[in-house]
C-alpha cells in the first residue's frame, strides 16, 4: 500500500499537467464537468470527502470564471492537480480495483484540503459575505 510520500511523489506529476488548464477554459470546463460527473457516481463510496472534492469543485469554478480571484496561484494548481488526478483511471490503485479503488483518490484529496486550508477557509467566508 502507498505510503505519504508515494502520494506526494505521483501526485507531483499532475502539477505540472494543471498548469496547462490554468489558461485554457475550455479544457478546464471539461475537467470539472468530467470530474463533478465521477463524483456523483461514485458519492456513496466517497462518503465524507465527497463533500470536500465539491468544495474543491466550486473554488475552482468560481476562479476560472474569474468571480473569485483572492486565491494563490500555487493553491489554485494544486486544486487542479488534485481534480486531474481524482479524474484520472490509473493512478496508485487503479479505480477498477472494486473495494480499493478510490483510496488514494480519497488520500489525495485529503492532502489538499490540509495543505491549503487556510485558503478554502478565506473562500468560505468571501462566499458567505458576497451571496454566492
Amino acid at each position: 500500500m502507498p505510503n505519504t510520500k508515494d502520494y506526494e511523489k505521483g501526485y507531483k506529476k499532475y502539477e505540472s499537467k494543471a498548469k496547462e488548464y490554468m489558461d485554457d477554459k475550455e479544457k478546464a470546463v471539461n475537467l470539472l464537468n468530467s470530474a463533478k460527473k465521477k463524483a456523483n457516481e461514485k458519492k456513496r463510496k466517497l462518503g465524507e470527502v465527497w463533500e470536500k472534492l465539491q468544495l474543491l469543485f466550486e473554488i475552482f469554478n468560481a476562479w476560472k470564471k474569474g468571480e473569485y480571484k483572492e486565491i494563490p496561484t500555487g493553491s489554485i494548481i494544486m486544486i487542479i492537480a488534485t481534480i486531474i488526478y481524482f479524474v484520472s483511471p490509473i493512478d496508485f490503485i487503479p479505480d477498477f480495483i472494486v473495494g480499493l479503488g478510490l483510496i488514494d483518490d480519497a488520500a489525495v484529496i485529503g492532502f489538499t484540503i490540509k495543505q491549503i486550508s487556510r485558503d478554502l477557509e478565506k473562500y468560505k467566508y468571501w462566499k458567505l459575505t458576497n451571496d454566492y
